[in-house]
């Protein structure tokens, strides 16, 4: 028998979806992902520490810690989440048809919340010091007391990366951006604005190639040059990537209508793909938000939608 919702992932998209969705009765079963593009289940979340930003908790919370609530609130309320990856999906004909592993699963409705991965550099220490010192996230990250009144340092030359500097930049002392191009993608705007702050200074011709610290996390880093090779090394507090996200769109491809980066398009103002009860929620299709609030935010209309649209079908 087809479920009515089928939820695709498993982070705050997920979850408000799925909080919604068994509220409303709709019994929906959550495939939660096991490892799923790189990261536990619960998403990015887990992947940062403390979250300071998500309204209800003036002392912070750990990441991981806000998922398992999340994921306590979605079973209270009834939902069947499974701890395996959603590895095909046939939105051809209705129910549409999904598998996990062996397992084939029939749905009248899918929410897809499998967000994106930000991409890493593999550089050495980088695994040492992510979330002590390397971070993915400066909006989320930037504000911590251990990166408040440090030199920081954040790779990328597009518009994010100066947003990123910007923003570091009311919290360090100083915040190099490094680019391994002598010149910017950003938009004219943005490259003005990081060009005349008085914090910010930008590091042409140079890539990160190492990170080095001590047992309380991050100290340096070694960059070098990209024409002539010269090594040299900065002393920084933190180091943020910005040099993009990944959305775990691989098994949409040829299904759904996606942009020319990977993120599925959905109706402006709503959570609707382009085929009649397939919704998206979460970073999977927002490139410009990407907060764990937004992303919540989207997987309550994609619920309220998906009822909506169960009621007249």
């Amino acid at each position: 028998m087809a479920h009515k919702v089928v939820i695709i992932g498993s982070g705050p998209a997920g979850h408000t979806a799925a909080i919604y969705a068994a509220r409303a009765n709709l019994n929906p079963v959550m495939y939660e992902g096991f490892m799923a593009g790189g990261v536990a289940a619960g998403g990015q979340l887990t992947t940062t520490t403390e979250v300071e930003n998500f309204p209800g908790f003036p002392e912070g919370i750990d990441g991981t810690k806000l998922t398992q609530l999340f994921r306590e609130q979605s079973v209270k309320y009834g939902t069947t989440i499974h701890t395996q990856t959603i590895t095909k999906v046939d939105f051809s004909k209705r129910p549409f048809v999904l598998w996990s592993d062996d397992e084939r699963i029939e749905a009248e409705s899918v929410i897809i919340a499998t967000g994106a991965t930000a991409k890493r550099m593999h550089i050495p220490g980088e695994e040492t010091f992510w979330q002590r010192g390397i971070s993915a996230c400066a909006v989320c990250d930037g504000a911590l007391p251990i990166f408040r009144g440090k030199e920081l340092a954040v790779i990328g030359g597009g518009d994010s990366a100066v947003e990123e500097a910007n923003h570091l930049a009311k919290f360090a002392s100083k915040v190099y951006l490094i680019h391994r191009r002598d010149t910017l993608r950003a938009s004219q705007i943005m490259q003005k604005r990081a060009m005349e702050h008085p914090k910010i200074e930008i590091l042409w011709n140079q890539n990160v190639i190492e990170a080095k610290g001590e047992q309380q996390g991050l100290t340096s880093i070694v960059l070098e040059n990209t024409q002539n090779k010269n090594q040299s090394q900065l002393s920084v507090g933190g180091l943020f990537y910005a040099i993009g996200h990944v959305p775990n769109t691989e098994i949409f491809k040829g299904q759904l209508d996606l942009d020319e980066t990977g993120y599925i398009k959905t109706v402006p103002g709503t959570t609707q793909t382009n085929i009649e009860g397939v919704f998206a929620a979460g970073d999977v299709q927002d490139k410009i938000y990407r907060q764990a609030i937004t992303a919540a935010g989207s997987g309550c209309m994609a619920a309220l939608e998906a009822e909506r649209w169960l009621e007249g079908h």
